[in-house]
């Protein structure tokens, strides 16, 4: 049998389905990988099964055109962590899980425009350290979502399931930036410019692809354009944000609020964001459903028995 590495632990119906057609080595740690870890297992493996963090970068690629690892399929829709131009050079195809993610990560940012909006984590520690003094009619005033408008950067399967729950759920009007225009099943009107849509939007939604073209798609300038009571909401990876920009904005009260699902420098957060209250933070819990986490493994498991059997790949990026 093939020689498969998987770098975290997975659900025990992923392993499973692996181990009926692999030898599987599983990682005991559930940290990223190190340098030598990638190029040793790359070596040694026919499939690695990489995910968030296992950064692949070219020098990893470096003097393995005869290793014996052809594919790294892997766990997770986002793969700006795997220089695949360097893997492909070197050989190697890399696979991700698209589908198995949208509905669930599209849950979390829903989740989080209510959260911000109506500053449900700030309420929530307010009553757990026991300085809650009861109902009147002033307190804790938020932002009603309802009839208000959705700005969404980034209009893919998740950009658009985010659009039909702030349309369909909230009421919400939806406007969207992107690179190509889309056909879409609910009503949202695509604007011509990044600027057009931060200035006109309650709600900012981060729906874009990591790496180096959206890398501080949202820094000082962007945070300025955004309406001073307007929320940004990022679910898409952490460094499409300036940090650094959104602290001072949050800081100085220049937007409403922010809800955060990935960081910068995960899973290390700024105590300055951790001591704002204007901010929710959530520790990537994007796709953290059993379900989801095995329809994702299963995805990567079958591009991984479809390489070893000589088929297409079913998800190569």
């Amino acid at each position: 049998m093939s020689e498969l590495y998987i770098t975290r632990t997975l659900p025990q119906k992923v392993l499973r389905a692996a181990e009926a057609h692999f030898n599987v080595t599983l990682r005991a740690q559930t940290t990223p990988l190190k340098k030598g870890e990638m190029r040793a297992a790359l070596v040694l493996y026919d499939v690695v099964i990489p995910t968030l963090g296992d950064m692949f970068t070219a020098d990893v690629f470096e003097g393995m055109d005869d290793a014996r690892c052809r594919l790294l399929a892997n766990f997770g829709v986002g793969y700006n962590h795997i220089d695949v131009a360097a893997a492909r050079a070197a050989g190697i195809a890399v696979t991700n899980t698209p589908g198995a993610v949208t509905e669930a990560t599209a849950d979390i940012a829903l989740m989080l425009m209510l959260m911000s909006a109506r500053r449900a984590a700030e309420g929530e520690r307010l009553v757990r350290t026991g300085q809650w003094t009861g109902w009147h009619p002033t307190q804790m005033l938020g932002l009603h979502l309802g009839g208000k408008t959705c700005g969404i950067i980034g209009m893919g399967r998740i950009g658009q399931a985010i659009a039909r729950r702030a349309h369909f759920g909230l009421g919400m009007n939806v406007i969207y930036h992107n690179r190509s225009a889309k056909t879409l099943d609910m009503p949202a009107r695509q604007v011509d410019s990044l600027e057009e849509l931060l200035s006109a939007a309650d709600c900012v939604v981060l729906a874009v692809p990591g790496g180096g073209e959206t890398r501080h798609l949202i820094s000082k300038k962007e945070l300025a354009a955004m309406r001073p009571h307007a929320h940004l909401i990022n679910i898409s990876r952490g460094d499409v944000v300036d940090e650094a920009a959104l602290i001072a904005a949050l800081e100085g009260g220049q937007i409403g609020g922010a809800g955060l699902d990935v960081y910068e420098k995960e899973p290390l957060v700024p105590e300055a964001l951790r001591t704002l209250q204007n901010v929710t933070l959530l520790p990537h819990l994007g796709t953290a459903a059993l379900d989801v986490r095995e329809e994702m493994g299963l995805m990567a498991v079958e591009n991984a028995i479809a390489h070893i059997e000589g088929r297409a790949l079913i998800n190569p990026v």
